[in-house]
């Protein structure tokens, strides 16, 4: 098929695709005698394996990994779920900083009536110097 009815079927741009071959993340495909890349069927299901990952919060280069593991014959599902789990550690290393940021600002927030120049605005002021931050 071409990458017009990949991109349909998938719900990508065409250059999400093409960025996805030259991240090695699918293979290029075959080019027609007319020189249109020719995908088979199975590039559908990557493409959608690759998105559901990145939703997941996988990087481009943990979804190789887990592409990898998938493909090879020899790896152990206890590989996948380490990986797994180290994207857990991840996201909740995350959760706590946006809480932290969030109380900082909320912090800032609080300490502006709103009024006055914005060269005496204590959150600006806070920025600048990095004080109670």
């Amino acid at each position: 098929m071409k990458i017009g009815e990949v991109a349909r079927r998938t719900r990508l741009t065409v250059e999400a695709i093409r960025f996805y071959e030259k991240q090695g993340l699918i293979e290029e495909p075959p080019r027609s005698p007319s020189g249109y890349r020719q995908y088979a069927e199975g590039v559908v299901a990557r493409l959608d394996f690759i998105q559901r990952s990145k939703e997941l919060g996988f990087s481009l280069r943990e979804v190789d990994e887990l592409l990898a593991l998938r493909d090879s014959p020899d790896a152990h599902s206890s590989d996948v779920k380490e990986r797994a789990e180290a994207k857990i550690r991840d996201i909740e290393r995350k959760i706590r900083d946006l809480r932290e940021m969030k109380e900082v600002l909320s912090k800032l927030a609080s300490s502006c009536n709103g009024e006055g120049p914005t060269r005496e605005c204590a959150i600006l002021a806070a920025i600048e110097t990095g004080d109670e931050l």
